[in-house]
């Protein structure tokens, strides 16, 4: 009886550890040298407009994209333009047909009231002619203002 739950333990280890398919780095790197495994990459929401907030909040932001093309489609690096953005992606390969994100985080507290303008680039193994930049906007309200903050 003991053989039996020890055997059932392994296998769902075993199991669980199959299942997380991140990406291997050295073969991402590997994949994006090698054009024969490009695919092709529609942006959903490129630009976004996040409308007005107040110094001190963080603004969560996502970018959508699509596979387009027929092979696995790797998003190899994010580099947000400036140390007021955080951002994570979909570090799995996505399938054709299939979609993934870039998930940005603004700190308000590192950038300046007023107008802001931000940017992230994205690095995929994407042959079409896309802009793998991403822009977001809006407004900084200061903290001791009166004016309300949208969304």
């Amino acid at each position: 009886m003991k053989t039996v739950f020890l055997l059932v333990g392994i296998c769902a280890m075993a199991a669980v550890a199959c299942n997380n398919t991140e990406s291997d780095p050295a073969q991402v790197e590997s994949i994006m040298k090698d054009s024969s495994k490009y695919t092709t990459i529609q942006w959903m929401d490129s630009s976004i407009d996040f409308g007005s907030k107040k110094m001190g909040e963080v603004v969560n932001i996502v970018f959508h994209c699509k596979n387009t093309g027929d092979k696995p489609l790797y998003l190899n690096q994010v580099h947000p333009g400036c140390g007021c953005t955080l951002a994570n992606y979909t570090k799995t390969p996505i399938a054709p047909g299939a979609m993934g994100e870039v998930d940005a985080q603004f700190d308000t507290k590192k950038s300046h009231p007023g107008e802001v303008h931000k940017t992230i680039f994205v690095s995929a193994n994407n042959s079409n002619k896309v802009d793998n930049y991403l822009r977001f906007s809006g407004t900084v309200l200061p903290a001791d203002s009166t004016q309300s903050a949208s969304k």
